[in-house]
């Protein structure tokens, strides 16, 4: 097998020195600028033309392997049994839009407010902060979690509302350095908690996290690409230490232990 192998490689190498020779013979009397953009192109060409499948395994190799190093790094800071979580005074919702295009209830939306009053219900949170975009006057993600929350049960003066967490490291930065939390519980689904909780550790933040139910699986299919492409934004993010886009005034949540 291993000889197979070798032989297979050595009759491609063997093509590229074989081409390269023409190509040389070809550019002699070139002056040398033009003969390296020559050999430059030709590295390039002979590299996807008699390696492609060997680049693209690789590509995909990392693309998995990036993605699980965060899942492996987070799992053990979130939980799924409203038994085993840890108590803290407030829990962080993660935003997101109430309603699809469609028109149709946003599930990612539901099973969040479900999680959270799953979690105020069996007392392992007192207080609730829901943290999400609101752009515009008729696009209000906060309010509309409280409003959804407040009809589930949740008592109004223990909903504080984040109106700037445009995105994940938003909302959890401006959680510390607005809201003045150093313990908290993150709410969203797990792919969601992977990534919130990474970045809220490499800000020194204290924090756990909460699963809300997942969506069918189809979904969370189509939502891979999407999740991907976050958390290699999330690892630029800290390596540039981007800010929030707003900060803003402090607001203090009542009867935190902080």
């Amino acid at each position: 097998m291993i000889k197979k192998i070798k032989q297979f490689y050595k009759k491609k190498i063997l093509k590229i020195k074989n081409n390269f020779q023409i190509i040389r013979k070809n550019i002699e009397k070139e002056n040398n600028i033009t003969k390296y953009l020559h050999y430059v192109v030709f590295i390039f060409i002979s590299i996807f033309k008699y390696f492609k499948v060997e680049i693209f395994s690789v590509i995909i190799l990392s693309i998995i392997t990036f993605y699980i190093s965060v899942s492996l790094y987070s799992k053990k800071y979130i939980y799924s049994s409203i038994e085993e979580i840890p108590y803290n005074d407030v829990a962080l919702v993660l935003g997101t839009s109430k309603y699809l295009k469609n028109g149709k209830l946003n599930m990612y939306f539901k099973f969040r407010m479900d999680a959270a009053y799953e979690l105020y219900k069996y007392k392992k949170i007192k207080f609730i902060l829901v943290s999400g975009d609101n752009r515009n006057i008729y696009y209000n993600e906060p309010q509309q979690m409280r409003e959804y929350l407040i009809n589930l049960g949740v008592s109004k003066e223990d909903i504080f509302l984040d109106f700037a967490g445009f995105r994940t490291r938003d909302s959890i930065i401006r959680a510390n350095k607005v809201f003045s939390l150093t313990n908290f519980t993150i709410v969203s689904q797990p792919f969601h908690n992977e990534r919130a909780i990474l970045i809220a550790k490499e800000q020194n933040i204290n924090v756990i996290a909460y699963n809300a139910n997942n969506v069918r699986k189809i979904y969370r299919i189509k939502q891979f690409p999407r999740e991907f492409a976050s958390r290699v934004l999330m690892f630029v993010d800290i390596l540039m230490d981007k800010p929030p886009r707003f900060y803003g005034d402090s607001i203090n949540i009542k009867g935190k232990n902080n």
